[in-house]
């Protein structure tokens, strides 16, 4: 178990100095925006495709792990709506409350860290999860949002920001790899070696950049917020595990990582969407903050687990 901590600290350390450099000024906070946007468009995505066209396409897809991780996070989702509602909140807020009990940062560490952590197997059930959370549940919470301001106008801002979705970078560059993979294409050297160090770009500057952001973050009134970051990072990764191993059979390891990914903290993008929409933005925030704070305990027990059998 301390073998795995330390495995770990070095990908929360990043993140601390990020937090660091941001706090002490060293580091301006406008500069997150833009070492994100550099991860999020170009360093990512190029890890991405590469592991993207790498991946056997005859064992990617499996029914049973779309099910049980569509299953398992939609219980979360559905309790985090409850417990919302129950404490009189609106439509929207509950919905962004609910957002964030299952949507956990897979793109900036989840990639990175249970990857290097698990091995290369790890990659096509971590692909999974990060298309689901995109494709079906990140529309979910647009429809939801969009359809709170009711109009014809907002009809047509649900077509704007789900193309968006479609568009965003991760999911293109996800497609594009398993295109390649598809069509039995091996990547010229010259590219390969591109993609290799453009990709290694990706963890060091998204962990650093997750740090630098959480600098802004603040926990007033942290009730909400702690309840979000537990359900986040005990009550998700049980949820899909129960699914997972006891109702859908989902194989051992791939199970595995779906657990340890539901695990993760809640994701940075959650917060750009409450701050677009102007909803929850406070509570949002602060479940970022907690949660990520958490995981440093609550993810390497997880990783030990796994890497038990």
């Amino acid at each position: 178990m301390l073998a795995v901590f330390l495995k770990t600290l070095p990908f929360f350390g990043l993140i601390g100095l990020g937090w660091i450099a941001a706090r002490t000024r060293v580091f301006p906070t406008e500069g997150a925006v833009w070492l994100t946007r550099f991860v999020f468009y170009f360093a990512l995505s190029a890890m991405l495709f590469r592991f993207a066209a790498g991946l056997d396409l005859g064992a990617l897809f499996d029914p049973r792990f779309v099910m049980a991780y569509l299953v398992g996070s939609a219980l979360v989702w559905a309790i985090g709506m409850a417990v919302a509602r129950w404490r009189g909140l609106r439509l929207r807020e509950a919905a962004m409350e609910a957002h964030c009990t299952m949507t956990g940062n897979t793109g900036f560490l989840g990639v990175p860290m249970l990857v290097v952590l698990l091995g290369e197997r790890a990659v096509g059930p971590v692909l999974m999860v990060l298309t689901i959370d995109m494709l079906v549940f990140s529309t979910l919470i647009t429809i939801i949002m969009q359809a709170g301001r009711g109009g014809v106008a907002s009809l047509a801002g649900i077509g704007r920001v789900l193309g968006g979705v479609v568009a965003n970078p991760m999911i293109l560059s996800m497609v594009a790899g398993l295109t390649v993979a598809a069509s039995d294409l091996t990547l010229p050297a010259i590219a390969d070696e591109f993609l290799v160090l453009l990709g290694a770009a990706a963890t060091p500057g998204a962990l650093f950049a997750i740090g630098a952001s959480l600098a802004e973050r603040s926990t007033q009134r942290p009730g909400p917020a702690l309840w979000l970051s537990f359900a986040k990072l005990v009550l998700h990764p049980l949820a899909v595990g129960i699914a997972a191993f006891l109702i859908f059979g989902v194989p051992p390891f791939a199970a595995g990582v779906m657990v340890a990914a539901a695990a993760l903290p809640v994701a940075g993008n959650v917060y750009m969407l409450s701050q677009y929409f102007g909803v929850a933005v406070q509570r949002v925030s602060g479940a970022i903050l907690i949660s990520t704070a958490l995981s440093v305990l609550t993810v390497p027990p997880v990783i030990h687990w796994i890497l038990q059998g």
